[in-house]
């Protein structure tokens, strides 16, 4: 079973192909990786795991461009798949 991420971004951002590709290389064939750029909006970059955010730019989270802030989203993405991963 494959965990959902979401991620809204600014549709001028290249971010988020930064982070699928991160997350992918982290948990290969286990996550179903989508993202949805707000063209009229600028300032999002918001990460949904298994539909609950776990990120938000707008919340003031930044972009996820330090270890620290990709491994909580690695935690929370762990805790989808309790033992079995």
């Amino acid at each position: 079973m494959a965990v959902v991420v979401r991620v809204v971004y600014w549709a001028c951002s290249l971010k988020h192909l930064q982070l699928k590709k991160k997350s992918e290389d982290e948990f290969p064939s286990h996550l179903d990786i989508c993202g949805e750029g707000t063209p009229q909006v600028t300032g999002f970059f918001e990460v949904f795991v298994a539909g609950k955010l776990v990120h938000s730019k707008k919340g003031g989270d930044g972009y996820v461009d330090t270890e620290s802030k990709f491994l909580k989203l690695v935690a929370a993405i762990k805790s989808c798949f309790g033992s079995g991963l």
